[in-house]
Parts: structure tokens; C-alpha cells; sequence
């Protein structure tokens, strides 16, 4: 998101707290979760692109089917202007009933008494075969919150006909290091016709997380502090400068151009990339654009320390405020539990967290979808650090490091002074 989008955010975010603890001290009663007897419309928001769009009208429809008292709204648009949206329709009271979320937000809205704790529905929404991690995924202090859509990991997403093209041999995933994958991304680069680079980005905020996790630290502490040093985070912003500067990833006024941008016009969904780090769930989208048979690679630097996690790739969550609960939760657990949904989804949202869903999918996904289940399956082998959601106030940390990476990249500030400013700056943001 933009500054000014994140501002907004923030103040709108305010404005949801006030009237939460208005609601509370007037006495305000809870939204019934009975079964509801009549038709019913509920209203179901997601972020994503048109190829995602389709899928999820044609669960819909597959849901309204089975449940004909039922009818579902759907809202849905592009992320950089979809949690923008989502916090002014909080502040006015006029939310969406089913919300899909991702990051930190789950704990953003709850702890601000925005989402309805999802045990007052469990009569309705079965969690009981999600795997235990992609339950406590969902958890906000101990209360279930959010439903895990699936899981997701890092990866670095590899087209070998770049490499092929280029006369550079792909790189062996098992041991490779963060110095191995500058020297490949320049090594691409040069070699390849111009507008062509080895790596589409710089790094990622994400990234920043892993970079932290492989040196023993991590973003958050269990106690919602941040958990990583100075060190960390400025050899963070170095790095990135110099993927930049050594030509390996494209020139700051490049790499800002394609922040927002939909999949079809990354460089890696353009084929003009070698490598992208990425979420996993995105090589079937980044394959379809691009047209190549696109790989996935594990970090580097993952030995002695793994950096890698796996996490929710989206939680559905039901506002607390809707006034249709009972049919909010139908529509969440035919998503997360009905082999119908599943085989229509597939792993667009995540590889799912229910082990029956994914029997119910695995000869139906495509290539593509097989090499991320697969990837997934070799994280979940891993010995790697525990996650901890971001505290209250993380959700704009995210922007905190996207502008000071900007700040780097164009030179307006030193790595050193950079990371100064990002503690300050993040430290601030959390409460902390």
C-alpha cells in the first residue's frame, strides 16, 4: 500500500476502535448465531486477480446450490486497494460478512473486537480436521479467529529457459547461498538481452523476515516485540542496494514501477526473469502468464539456520458485526471442508490444511499445483523456528520497509542510517 493509502488505514483503524468500545459500553448485543430460516444474503470480499475471481464464483454457485436459502454477494478487487477499502467499510459499520485476510491483519481486527471469536459457531464451522498448525495459524491469544486457506511458503520461483537462454546452469537449492544467488542473478543478466535481469525483484519485506530467521533471530517475538537487530536489518537493505546496483535485479526507478503490479506484468509473469522471491502458491499463476514450465527453488542461505516457515497463505474471518453468522460459517466450512470447493479452488489459495481436501484434489492439480504440494510436503520435513503473528500495528510495518527499501535503492539513504530509521520507525508503529 501507499503512504497515504497506509494513513488512512491507520486513522480508519482508529476510528473501528472507538466504536468497538462504544458498542461494548452501550451494551450492544451480540449478532445471533442461530440458524437463520428464510432466504439470507452475506457478502463475501477476497483480493485477487480474475483467473482466482472464477474459481471462487464457481464455489459460490456449487454453495448457493446446496444451500438455496443462501445468497452470496461477492466483493472482491485488487490487493493494493483491498485492505485500504476494507478498513473505511469497518469504521462505518458496513463490513463484509465473510473476509478473506492475510499477514497480520487477522490479529489487527480481532484484537480490536472486529472479527467474531469462531467458537461461538462452532456448532456450524468444523475445524477438527484442519492440521493443528493451520488451526493455531488462525488463533489470536488463544481464540480462534481466522481459518486457514491453505499453506504457503517462500520460494524462489525459477524459469529454466531464462537460464537455459543465457548459458547458466541452474543452481543446486540444497546448499546454495545469498552470495550464490547475486553472482547467478548478475551472471543472467549480462548474458541476457536487455530488459531481461536474473532476479524480477529486490527483496521483499518477507524476506527480511527469513534473512532474520537464518541468523537465529525473528520479525516478532512471542511477546509481540520485534525480535531482530540492527546488524539484521541494515545487511538487509545492503543486500538489496546491491542486487540493484551490480545489475542483478532492475534500477530503483524499475523496481518501483512494478510494486503494484498484476501478475501478468512481473518480469517473471513477462518472461523476462530468471528468478523471483515469492510466495509457492503463485507459480501455477506466474507459469500461466508467462507460458514457461517454471520451477520452484528453496531459499538461499538455509544452511546451518532454515529462515523458511510455513504459513496461511489467507484466512477467511467473519466480521463480528455481521447479522447473518450462522450462514457466514456455512459458507467458511463448505469452503475449507467441502470436497466440492476443494476440487473447484485446488491450491489457489494454499495447498489446503484439511488432509481429506487434499486427497480430494491431488489428481485434479495441475503440474504446476503438483510441484507446489510437493514443495510444501519437503517444508513441512524441516526443523525450522516457530512463527509468531505480528502485534497490533505490524500490518504497517510491511510499508515501513517497502518505503526505506525505496529510500536505499535511490540512494536518499545508507543502509546503516536505513535500518536506524526502520527500528525507529517499527518500534513506533507496534507500540513497543
Amino acid at each position: 500500500m501507499t503512504r497515504h493509502a497506509v494513513r488512512r488505514v491507520r486513522k480508519s483503524l482508529a476510528v473501528l476502535s472507538a466504536a468497538a468500545i462504544l458498542a461494548t459500553a452501550s451494551g450492544c448485543s451480540s449478532p445471533s448465531t442461530k440458524a437463520e430460516e428464510g432466504p439470507v444474503e452475506i457478502r463475501f470480499s477476497w483480493w485477487g486477480n480474475a483467473g482466482r475471481a472464477e474459481l471462487t464464483n464457481k464455489a459460490i454457485a456449487e454453495f448457493e446450490a446446496a444451500n438455496p436459502n443462501i445468497k452470496v454477494k461477492p466483493e472482491y478487487g485488487d490487493i493494493s486497494g483491498y485492505f485500504d477499502k476494507l478498513a473505511t467499510q469497518m469504521a462505518a459499520n458496513d463490513a463484509p460478512d465473510v473476509i478473506t485476510m492475510g499477514g497480520a491483519y487477522p490479529a489487527e481486527y480481532a484484537n480490536r473486537g472486529a472479527l467474531l471469536d469462531l467458537s461461538k459457531v462452532e456448532g456450524t464451522l468444523d475445524l477438527s480436521k484442519l492440521d493443528q498448525g493451520a488451526r493455531e495459524n488462525g488463533q489470536v491469544k488463544g481464540k480462534q479467529y481466522g481459518v486457514s486457506t491453505g499453506a504457503n511458503a517462500l520460494a524462489i520461483v525459477a524459469n529454466p529457459a531464462v537460464f537455459s537462454a543465457a548459458g547458466v546452469p541452474m543452481p543446486d537449492d540444497s546448499s546454495w547461498s545469498w552470495d550464490d544467488f547475486a553472482r547467478i542473478s548478475r551472471d543472467i543478466t549480462s548474458k541476457s538481452p536487455q530488459g531481461t535481469y536474473g532476479t524480477a525483484t529486490v527483496l521483499t519485506h518477507d524476506s527480511l523476515d527469513a534473512f532474520a530467521r537464518q541468523r537465529g533471530e525473528s520479525l516478532y517475538t512471542q511477546d509481540g516485540q520485534l525480535g531482530l537487530g540492527k546488524q539484521t536489518v541494515q545487511d538487509y537493505f545492503d543486500y538489496s542496494l546491491k542486487l540493484s546496483e551490480s545489475g542483478a535485479a532492475p534500477s530503483a526507478s524499475e523496481t518501483v514501477e512494478k510494486l503494484n503490479v498484476s501478475t501478468e506484468q512481473t518480469l517473471m509473469g513477462m518472461g523476462k526473469a530468471g528468478m523471483m522471491l515469492t510466495w509457492s502458491n503463485s507459480l501455477t499463476a506466474l507459469s500461466k502468464a508467462s507460458g514457461a514450465d517454471l520451477k520452484l527453488l528453496k531459499l538461499p542461505g538455509e544452511k546451518p539456520t532454515p529462515g523458511i516457515w510455513l504459513q496461511s497463505s489467507q484466512f477467511y474471518t467473519i466480521s463480528a458485526r455481521s447479522k447473518h453468522t450462522d450462514a457466514a460459517a456455512k459458507l467458511v466450512n463448505f469452503l475449507v471442508n467441502n470436497p466440492a470447493s476443494a476440487k473447484i479452488i485446488k491450491s489457489d489459495r494454499g495447498i489446503p490444511g484439511n488432509s481429506e481436501m487434499r486427497s480430494a484434489i491431488q489428481d485434479l492439480l495441475t503440474p504446476q499445483g503438483k510441484v507446489e504440494a510437493e514443495y510444501i510436503n519437503q517444508i513441512g520435513k524441516m526443523d525450522f523456528a516457530p512463527t509468531y503473528i505480528g502485534p497490533t500495528g505490524s500490518t504497517a510495518v510491511s510499508e515501513i520497509t517497502a518505503r526505506i527499501n525505496t529510500d536505499v535503492l535511490f540512494k536518499r539513504l545508507t543502509p546503516e542510517k536505513a535500518a536506524e530509521q526502520w527500528l525507529s520507525e517499527s518500534k513506533a508503529a507496534i507500540g513497543k
